[in-house]
């Protein structure tokens, strides 16, 4: 099996991530070959390992499309293994948190919580809540309801706004 990996990558079908990780690599017609998509990495990393993760901070709303800011370094709040992962200049920082920093992980609800928290500093406007309405689906609306009572009181009447 590590002989055909090895040979598929120096041909040229694979690319080898990092120990253990290959993805197939995907040509633009402008930019030519795209980096490795870094959740797609993450995602697989964090099934094998069993423990609990989510996106935090800027690139969670990034993925919300709250901003159009895309962080140099992407942050794992995690209760595994703290690491960091390097995929072409792109830094993957995977650090152990709490589980209040856990709220909702690994599902949109929580991603919405990091995606806030990171906001509050720049405001959180009408926009961003209205925009948060029309993209959540009903049962991430419900889902975010019933964690309220875990969340910062700062957060309660934001996420009351969303999920109604």
């Amino acid at each position: 099996m590590r002989k055909a990996l090895e040979r598929l990558t120096r041909k040229g079908d694979l690319r080898r991530i990092r120990r253990g990780y290959y993805d197939r690599p995907k040509d633009h017609p402008m930019l030519g070959q795209t980096s490795p998509d870094p959740m797609a990495l993450v995602r697989s990393m964090m099934a094998n390992s069993g423990a609990k993760w989510q996106v935090s901070g800027a690139y969670a709303a990034n993925l919300l499309h709250l901003s159009e800011q895309v962080p140099a370094k992407i942050v794992i709040l995690t209760d595994g293994v703290p690491r960091k992962v390097k995929l072409d200049r792109l830094v993957i920082d995977f650090r152990r948190a709490s589980p209040r920093n856990l709220l909702g992980a690994g599902r949109p609800a929580g991603l919405v919580v990091q995606a806030l928290r990171s906001l509050r500093l720049t405001g959180i406007t009408p926009d961003t809540i209205a925009k948060l309405r029309r993209e959540l689906k009903s049962r991430d609306k419900a889902e975010l309801h019933r964690l309220t009572p875990r969340m910062p009181a700062w957060m309660r009447p934001i996420v009351r706004e969303v999920s109604r």
